[in-house]
């Protein structure tokens, strides 16, 4: 039976970028559908004053992003919310473009969709619906993580962090064993210092 995987992303974090590219390529060599949820680090990082003023402008800018894939989500369903992530991503991520009001139109052209979505940056329409999507995904596996998370079922999991996204039957060996130490009962963590930055291949 085809197994089905929820991941919640904000368009900001790399390493939720190329977690899910390793999901998607890992879905090609195990038998799991994704479905793709909108998390924000703004929302996630409110209140905390100890945060940088460099972090904290990236912040406000972050709401543009989710706010325009809200926007589509509630205009065209769901299943939008994956190929306009995608397409942000490649334009950020891979590509390097900075102005996120460029990878947003650029994206919203890509997919296909409505220009007037990009409207959605400065509008605050969407944040109620953006805070429930983000709670739906971070309530279950707590607040002293971030992006990227997944839930299989009724296990609810911070990461996997890796760089690069791992190919072919590297990537579903990855799925196979986080799903085995995420369904461990009483397994909480695993962890080692990252001694380099997101790889975007």
């Amino acid at each position: 039976m085809t197994e089905h995987v929820d991941l919640w992303v904000d368009p900001l974090c790399p390493w939720a970028w190329i977690t899910s590219r390793w999901l998607l390529e890992a879905s090609t060599v195990r038998d799991f559908d994704i479905d793709f949820h909108i998390m924000s680090l703004s929302v996630l990082n409110e209140g905390r004053d100890e945060l940088s003023d460099r972090y904290k402008e990236l912040l406000a800018k972050g709401w543009g992003p989710v706010r325009v894939l809200m926007a589509a989500q509630e205009r065209n369903g769901s299943d939008v919310v994956g190929p306009l992530y995608s397409a942000m991503g490649t334009r950020h991520h891979v590509q390097g473009e900075k102005d996120w009001d460029v990878v947003i139109a650029g994206a919203i052209e890509d997919v296909g969709l409505e220009a007037d979505l990009a409207l959605a940056t400065s509008s605050t329409d969407y944040d109620e619906a953006i805070r429930k999507s983000h709670h739906e995904g971070m309530d279950p596996v707590g607040y002293e993580v971030g992006t990227p998370v997944i839930h299989v079922g009724d296990v609810a999991i911070f990461g996997p962090v890796v760089t690069p996204a791992p190919k072919g039957e590297a990537a579903g060996k990855l799925y196979d064993g986080v799903m085995l130490v995420a369904r461990t009962p009483g397994f909480y963590e695993l962890k080692r210092s990252r001694t380099e930055g997101p790889t975007f291949e």
